[in-house]
């Protein structure tokens, strides 16, 4: 997946430099919206950390304060959420999303089944180092039964040993497609798509259509209901192709009258030095528009311009 974003290091990176044009920018009436922007959206999270320090040391100030004291509104949330290295911000979505009035599920879900076992792990122990909180048991906490135990599996990829690779993917759709396959084994279910890597996933997946004659997306929209069915189908998603999850997302953000932009926001600013430029052809594909055209006809002022520069180009 390297390489696979639309933002890169900037070459000739000087962080001093950078805080300086940041500083002018906001120095006195007015603000620059427009050089903020554009250095922001061309420098990469690892540099836009470097900046924050030489900012600080410079001018004795913090760089995020400041920009929040200047920028409104969305844009802001933005260019915020930009400044926050990613692990860190997927430990604050997450914390919102559980401490805010009632769980925002869907943030759960999204985070939690497209992140790799390694970053759910960093993220888990991050959480309880800030909060002084454990991340499942708040989970457990905010959400109930079947749904909680699947967020509770994620980045526990195990494999029972006894068994050959081919042999465990063929147990695994055997069991998924039996007479069981969701009522009283729900439990079983949500191990075996919680506890196995997405290539892995993909293969069962494969053999449970070889031996049900259904798509498991198919299987789970008839047995089950609610947020259990929510987080399932994003987990197989998310096996089938994470940028395909992403373009859903980002298309069910923006579709329709009004538009979901926390949900914009979050994947744009997490997904831009990942696999954006994946994200962008699957939404093409499967889309009769690109997302460039779509965020374009969305959203409006330096809001607008900041996500078409984080989305890197239009795939007309």
């Amino acid at each position: 997946m390297a390489g696979r974003g639309t933002v890169k290091p900037h070459s000739g990176f000087n962080a001093n430099d950078d805080a300086e044009v940041l500083y002018k920018a906001m120095k006195g009436l007015g603000t620059d919206e427009a050089a903020i922007l554009q250095l922001l959206t061309a420098r990469s999270n690892a540099q836009r950390q470097e900046i924050k320090a030489a900012y600080k040391t410079l001018h004795g100030k913090d760089l995020v304060d400041n920009l929040k004291s200047e920028l409104g509104g969305k844009f802001e949330s933005l260019i915020v959420a930009l400044m926050i290295p990613p692990i860190m911000y997927d430990v604050k979505c997450l914390r919102d999303a559980i401490k805010g009035a009632g769980t925002d599920e869907k943030v759960l879900v999204e985070i939690l089944a497209s992140r790799s076992p390694n970053e759910v792990s960093q993220i888990k122990s991050l959480y309880k180092r800030e909060h002084n909180d454990d991340l499942e048991e708040d989970v457990c906490g905010d959400t109930g039964g079947h749904f909680q135990r699947m967020l509770v599996v994620f980045g526990h990829v195990e494999l029972d040993s006894k068994f050959s690779f081919s042999e465990q993917i063929f147990l695994d759709a055997l069991f998924a497609a039996g007479e069981q396959k969701f009522g009283t084994d729900e439990g079983q279910f949500i191990t075996i798509l919680g506890n196995r890597s997405n290539a892995h996933l993909r293969k069962v997946f494969e053999e449970y259509r070889k031996l049900s004659g259904y798509e498991i997306e198919e299987s789970i929209q008839r047995e089950t209901s609610g947020t259990l069915q929510e987080v399932l189908l994003a987990v197989v998603k998310c096996a089938r192709s994470v940028p395909g999850y992403f373009a859903d997302s980002l298309y069910s953000a923006m579709k329709g009258a009004g538009t979901d932009d926390k949900t914009l926001i979050r994947i744009m600013a997490s997904r831009s030095e990942v696999d954006m430029l994946d994200i962008r052809a699957e939404f093409r594909k499967r889309f009769a528009t690109s997302l460039h055209k779509m965020i374009q006809g969305d959203t409006s002022g330096d809001y607008r311009k900041a996500l078409l520069l984080l989305c890197g180009g239009d795939d007309a």
